[in-house]
């Protein structure tokens, strides 16, 4: 069974990303297929260059599957609209805040003096950051099914169709998918949701081990339904929680 690899939220931990790429292509060889559950900005001090490494392994042609976050759609959302504020934060916190991180991902473009009027702040992000990028991240799919296996960002909606989904369930659902343990159609592989180390339900399994805090990116690879996280030594079973 050809094995499929799967990395959790990068959160511009270019430093991170490189162990995980590394210890896939030592389990895997180069031409490992790779899914990245998005959230590839924000907090992290790499952000831009996170997205230049994924996007040079796409023109190289390897095969890597990226998705898109919540994070990455509200990079988005700044430089087309301006938002800063999004109604699906709960809390109420801008992006541009310390909690969502988003001035992190302007500095990584080399801007300066992050404290001005957040109206500066855009009118310089939209000379920085490349076109490519905006292109790049707008782009990014929501989901990628691959046999037994369904990769999205944050999860989906327990009992609806695939083609049903919404696209903020997609990018942004939490309790109703989290706390529900009937089994899905696929084994759900998701992030979005931190914890201290990555987590298999039976019926998903969450990559985000919490790299927008500091904690190390998970890489993990799939052979159906078995569950392998990629260690420092190899594989290392990620069992299903009793």
């Amino acid at each position: 069974m050809t094995p499929i690899y799967a990395v959790g939220d990068i959160h511009g931990q270019l430093e991170m990303l490189e162990t995980a790429l590394s210890r896939i292509e030592a389990d895997g060889g180069p031409d490992a297929k790779i899914v990245f559950v998005g959230d590839l900005v924000d907090r992290g001090a790499g952000s831009r260059q996170v997205i230049e490494r994924l996007m040079q392994g796409q023109a190289e042609g390897r095969d890597w599957t990226v998705l898109s976050g919540n994070h990455d759609d509200l990079f988005v959302g700044f430089l087309e609209r301006g938002a800063d504020h999004d109604p699906r934060i709960l809390s109420g916190v801008p992006w541009s805040g310390p909690r969502i991180g988003g001035k992190a991902t302007l500095a990584s473009y080399g801007m300066q003096d992050l404290d001005r009027p957040i109206e500066a702040l855009l009118e310089e992000a939209r000379q920085v950051v490349p076109p490519a990028h905006l292109a790049f991240l707008k782009g990014l799919p929501l989901h990628h099914e691959a046999g037994a296996l369904l990769f999205v960002h944050a999860g989906i909606r327990p009992g609806v169709a695939l083609k049903d989904q919404t696209r903020d369930d997609q990018m942004w659902i939490r309790g109703d998918f989290l706390n529900d343990t009937r089994a899905h159609p696929w084994l759900v592989v998701h992030g979005h949701t931190a914890v201290e180390a990555p987590e298999h339900h039976g019926n998903r399994v969450n990559l985000d081990s919490g790299a927008g805090y500091g904690r190390p990116i998970t890489a993990a690879v799939f052979e159906g339904r078995e569950v392998w996280t990629l260690e420092a030594k190899g594989r290392a079973t990620l069992l299903a929680n009793p």
